[in-house]
């Protein structure tokens, strides 16, 4: 229903149930729920501001949560798909790790690191490791057919990449632009992680 919201920062504050911000656009101020690393990253107040939002319509309860950046937002709504994970346990993943830290330890399977996270226990963290690395890397077959054959014959840490990529809502130009640029960076270490690492941060810049 809403993609972002554009408009002035207007307050912070952090309570005993998390962290929100209010920001007022066109006279109507929307009360944000947000994570400390998010906040860390806003602008002074009273300065524009661009929060990447997700809405969250649970019986009688609307909540907006959001994010500076898109890739945030985009894996903040893939983590609520995973079971036993809500709206607090996803803020709490989002604000533990970044994105490409995260999604780098759920292809490692490394539910012990995710595990270290408040609230989440052992238990959970195999289960989101299982359920997400499904989601993320299986957006191959959502990609249309003239663009299967050429994720087919790339190496398997790019294709992986670029099926994380395109599950955060990135478009194939987007992506290629992305892997090409972190190819070029990383240059030694040619892995997954290191290159969704540096695709992202070419991405956050665009």
């Amino acid at each position: 229903m809403y993609d972002y919201i554009k408009g002035i920062l207007v307050s912070e504050k952090s309570i005993n149930n998390g962290i929100s911000i209010t920001v007022e656009c066109q006279g109507i101020g929307y009360l944000i729920k947000t994570t400390e690393r998010t906040l860390k990253e806003m602008p002074p107040k009273n300065t524009e501001v661009k929060i990447y939002i997700s809405l969250i319509h649970k019986e009688d309860i609307m909540t907006l949560c959001g994010f500076l950046h898109k890739e945030e937002r985009d894996l903040f709504e893939i983590l609520q798909t995973v079971s036993g994970v809500g709206v607090k346990a996803a803020l709490t993943l989002i604000d533990e790790f970044s994105v490409s830290e995260l999604i780098g330890v759920v292809i490692k399977e490394d539910y012990k690191e995710i595990s270290r996270t408040k609230g989440i226990g052992q238990k959970s963290a195999q289960k989101i490791i299982l359920e997400l690395k499904d989601k993320l890397l299986a957006r191959q077959d959502d990609l249309r057919p003239e663009n299967t054959v050429c994720v087919q014959q790339e190496p398997q840490c790019t294709a992986d990449v670029r099926n994380v990529l395109f599950s955060l809502g990135y478009s194939k130009e987007e992506i290629d632009n992305a892997i090409k640029t972190a190819l070029s960076v990383s240059q030694d270490k040619v892995n997954s992680e290191e290159i969704l690492k540096t695709a992202l941060q070419y991405l956050a810049q665009q």
